[in-house]
């Protein structure tokens, strides 16, 4: 699939996942009989054309025509709307994301659900499923590992591991790294000072199947 090809899909995706559909109710509500339209696009077969571009306009006047058929300017045509530009990169996070800052990201994301976060990356694991099913974006917050708050879910990384878990206390120097999958995986304690670098998951793409 060509650069192009990607990027259409991309566009088109990110306006699915605003408008929280799936990809099939998301054709229907667009007025196409079938989803077949979209997953053509999905596969690189087809590009946006000015029909469903126009198509989606119509239903959601938020989206700048523009953008969809593009790739220029904004995703919202309204200014209010549009957030902060998030540095995207195509690689898992689970193995980059202590090395984004060697890297040079992929494109950037103009997501405004999602406020204060550094990056965007892949996530290529099941073991956040069904909440972060496998193949999602994460958007991710560089912080202070003292600073992480029991319940929440964050990247971390020990130096020779990087996993994405729910972290839960398990008493005052460790933490139990919780997935979500749990009959495939594990929980797992490890001492609180083992953890070098953390990543805040403060939003999360979810993409279609």
């Amino acid at each position: 699939m060509t650069q192009d090809k990607q990027n259409n899909w991309q566009r088109l995706e990110a306006v699915i996942s605003w408008a929280n559909m799936s990809i099939n109710y998301f054709a229907r509500h667009i007025g196409l009989p079938r989803g077949e339209n979209l997953y053509q696009i999905r596969r690189g077969n087809n590009g946006i054309s000015k029909d469903v571009a126009h198509r989606v306009v119509t239903r959601f006047p938020e989206i700048s025509e523009s953008w969809l058929l593009t790739g220029d300017g904004h995703m919202f045509a309204n200014e209010n709307l549009r957030g902060a530009q998030i540095p995207f990169f195509r690689l898992d996070v689970e193995r980059f994301a202590t090395q984004t800052l060697k890297l040079t990201p992929d494109e950037l994301i103009v997501f405004p659900s999602v406020a204060d976060c550094d990056m965007a990356m892949l996530y290529s694991s099941d073991a956040m499923t069904p909440r972060i099913p496998a193949g999602s974006i994460v958007f991710l917050k560089q912080i202070d590992p003292a600073t992480i708050i029991p319940g929440e879910e964050y990247v971390i990384s020990t130096g020779n591991v990087i996993t994405l878990r729910r972290v839960r206390s398990a008493g005052d120097d460790k933490w139990r790294l919780e997935s979500y999958n749990q009959e495939r995986y594990d929980d797992w304690e490890m001492p609180r000072k083992e953890v070098l670098q953390a990543w805040r998951i403060c939003g999360r793409m979810v993409l279609n199947s």
